[in-house]
């Protein structure tokens, strides 16, 4: 069946954008630790290909709604990745403000990490890692896996919140760039938040039930 086919290039598209979203979100951690102002530059640079990319898969999302009718499962396909479409283009959005924090602190006074950026980032990648697979993989338990990290990584950008505000009252001079690390912190947290949006609409896709407000 031609929708079929459709379906097969849609799939193959949104492969690839997950894979430039990923690479984007990793070059943004490393940039940062770093502090290296070439790679958040190309951090931001790419962008403009990964809006493009969001762009096509969802004007083909709407060739195939408007030209096909689907239903059932493959209507339910449709609707599942016009969402991700979405959500992975604001991963890649938050990567790019994350680089663009970089380019900041590499103006101001050298100020160290105020928090853990380190197991931060890493848990927010694994938790774009394993919403990415459940896609792939159509895996309903890694999809419950990224939702359940979630309130993890908002701890961790609570305690972040605390730190900052210690670090302000000892080193009143450094208050740009810390104000800066907690935006980053922030960011992360964002990135956490779409991720699990991925894992939800994930779990929409196999199971055909919304899981928003569930978990």
């Amino acid at each position: 069946m031609h929708i079929a086919r459709e379906i097969d290039s849609l799939k193959k598209r949104v492969l690839t954008l997950s894979a430039m979203v990923e690479e984007s979100f990793d070059r943004s951690v490393v940039a940062l630790n770093r502090m290296d102002a070439a790679l958040a530059r190309q951090v931001i640079d790419a962008d403009e290909l990964v809006d493009q990319t969001e762009v096509d898969i969802e004007e083909e999302c709407l060739k195939v709604l408007a030209l096909h009718q689907p239903v059932a499962n493959d209507l339910r396909f449709i609707v599942s990745i016009l969402k991700i479409n979405n959500d992975l283009e604001r991963i890649a959005d938050l990567a790019v403000n994350i680089a663009e924090r970089v380019l900041d602190l590499l103006k101001m006074e050298k100020t160290p990490i105020p928090f853990d950026f380190t197991g931060m980032s890493s848990k927010v990648h694994d938790m774009v890692k394993m919403s990415l697979d459940s896609l792939v993989n159509l895996d309903p338990q890694l999809a419950r896996e990224v939702i359940s990290l979630d309130d993890e990584v908002d701890s961790m950008h609570h305690e972040t919140y605390r730190l900052v505000i210690d670090q302000i009252e000892l080193h009143p001079e450094r208050i740009q760039s810390l104000i800066c690390f907690l935006v980053i912190s922030r960011y992360l947290e964002r990135i956490a938040d779409q991720t699990t949006n991925i894992a939800e609409d994930t779990l929409y896709l196999i199971e055909g039930k919304i899981v928003r407000h569930q978990y």
